[in-house]
């Protein structure tokens, strides 16, 4: 069983071994300009780039350093659901997504073992030992020395060493991430390396590029980690417009559609937003009118988007799009459609 200071330590610092053999390399390429050494920006860059990436079941074990190897039982939201295969995620995605904004918890059962950021494999024995790998986790991204999940360099890569004195010694053929991981991680302070570029490494939005020096590859990843942080921005915006909707009812204050002004259609009706992703738009003069049904969805991207589906009727089907939302506050929604750009909504609540 790992204790406590065994499972933090891990997080942070690299157990694996990597060896491989070296090859001789034309002597023009000796003079390589890239050579860096285990301390430097590059040396850092490449080994959080290569790192394990554990985010794929944040919505399970809400952190990005490690992933809980299967089967595991987890509780979640009162229901005991035992995933024994990354198909189950789906029934979790699904409890936790029954309802907007509410507070979802999920309960894991120990104990459990887990793949971290170094790709060791740990058992965890209790919550307390699992809050000290999230608590690592959380002090790595403060510090910059988390995995960079953003640039996936696409390999096979050669890495070319050297001497102290720079005279080119030989290369080393690197297959994977987890090669690449074990190669920066263990190198040792007497050894020089540079990448042999041009590389190219894909990005998030399954872009490809190609990466001529260490420069490149800088610049592509505070790229890359400028978009996250745009992204999460955009997560916590949108659980704040959730909140405002479910909070209030709405009235159409404005809607222009291909430069005609139909707000007055809408002008005796109000909407309400549901904590089930439904949504019903209610004749406030004609109580005897039908309902109209309908259902909503906030996402997000690096912008935040309202989706708007109803049925049935002729004036509410016209609302029915993915409507970029450029502004809100906690009385009212500005929106702009993302298909046509001459249509746009306001909601104001009521």
């Amino acid at each position: 069983m790992k204790n406590l200071k065994f499972i933090t330590s891990l997080v942070l610092t690299a157990l694996l071994t990597f060896t491989s053999c070296q090859d001789e390399i034309d002597s023009e390429n000796g003079q390589n300009p890239n050579t860096n050494n285990s301390e430097s920006e590059t040396a850092s860059n490449l080994e959080r780039t290569s790192m394990y990436d554990g985010s794929f079941d944040d919505f399970l074990d809400g952190t990005s350093c490690s992933s809980i190897l299967l089967p595991v039982v987890a509780t979640v939201n009162g229901t005991q659901v035992s995933i024994i295969s990354q198909s189950d995620y789906q029934v979790v995605l699904n409890i936790l997504g029954e309802f907007t904004n509410d507070n979802d918890t999920v309960t894991l059962q120990f104990p459990l073992s887990v793949r971290l950021s170094n790709y060791t494999e740990v058992v965890v024995a209790n919550q307390s030992e699992f809050n000290a790998i999230i608590d690592a986790c959380e002090t790595a991204e403060a510090t910059g020395k988390d995995a960079i999940s953003c640039l996936d360099i696409d390999f096979p890569i050669t890495i070319l060493t050297y001497s102290l004195n720079f005279e080119q010694t030989g290369s080393v053929v690197i297959e994977t991430e987890q090669q690449l991981y074990a190669y920066v991680n263990n190198m040792d302070n007497t050894q020089l390396f540079a990448v042999n570029y041009p590389i190219t490494a894909t990005l998030s939005d399954s872009t490809t590029v190609t990466l001529t020096s260490d420069l490149d590859l800088k610049a592509s990843i505070n790229d890359c980690l400028g978009i996250e942080d745009t992204e999460a921005e955009a997560e916590t915006q949108a659980n704040n417009l959730e909140t405002i909707l479910i909070n209030g009812s709405f009235k159409v204050q404005s809607f222009i559609n291909t430069g005609i002004n139909k707000t007055s259609d809408y002008a005796n009706y109000t909407i309400d937003f549901a904590n089930d992703l439904s949504c019903v738009a209610k004749d406030k003069v004609n109580t005897l009118a039908n309902n109209i049904e309908g259902t909503y969805k906030v996402t997000s991207e690096t912008e935040v988007y309202l989706n708007l589906t109803f049925a049935g009727n002729a004036t509410f089907n016209l609302l029915n799009s993915k409507w970029e939302v450029t502004s809100f506050s906690n009385t009212s929604i500005s929106l702009k459609s993302t298909t046509n750009a001459a249509a746009t909504l306001v909601l104001s609540k009521i």
